[in-house]
């Protein structure tokens, strides 16, 4: 039998969490708010930080024909691309909860977003840092690479044969 195990942060939110990554998450938090949610009331931010410390960001984008809506990473992903181009990620804020309230939980990303921020991490050839925490702030949960978050993942190179 094999066993699967990966390391992970917890940051408190206050002062043991680094500055950057506090700035990132608030960020995402505040891209939450203008999420369009109607019918989930799950509002959701992403925050992006590239490695040239710009920073591009999203929210969730629902519609009444539920698959054509856009989690919040995916469209703060596809924005940073389309403006970015082949730019570096450096890592992923994400802040997610119901509409009106002032804690949840931490809300990692759904599988298609690890997918899809697998994808950018495998294009640019080296780890996407991705964070995470709910309404509130705390505690707030970080990896090092999204393929912490999803073991036996599909890539490019199952695609070769």
């Amino acid at each position: 039998m094999e066993k699967y195990t990966f390391t992970y942060t917890i940051y408190s939110g206050g002062e043991d969490t680094p500055g950057d990554v506090m700035t990132l998450v608030k960020t995402a938090a505040k891209a939450r708010e203008g999420a369009y949610a109607p019918y989930s009331e799950f509002l959701v931010g992403a925050a992006i930080e590239m490695k040239d410390g710009t920073i591009h960001t999203g929210n969730n984008q629902e519609n009444a024909a539920y698959p054509s809506g856009l989690c919040a990473e995916r469209v703060a992903l596809f924005h940073a691309s389309a403006v970015c181009g082949d730019k570096k990620i450096k890592r992923i804020a994400i802040v997610g909860g119901p509409r009106d309230s002032v804690e949840s939980s931490p809300a990692a990303p759904c599988g298609a977003c690890r997918q899809s921020i697998l994808e950018y991490e495998e294009r640019q050839g080296e780890p996407i840092e991705v964070v995470f925490a709910g309404v509130g702030l705390s505690p707030i949960y970080s990896v090092h690479s999204v393929k912490d978050l999803l073991p036996f993942s599909f890539g490019r190179e199952n695609l070769e044969g």
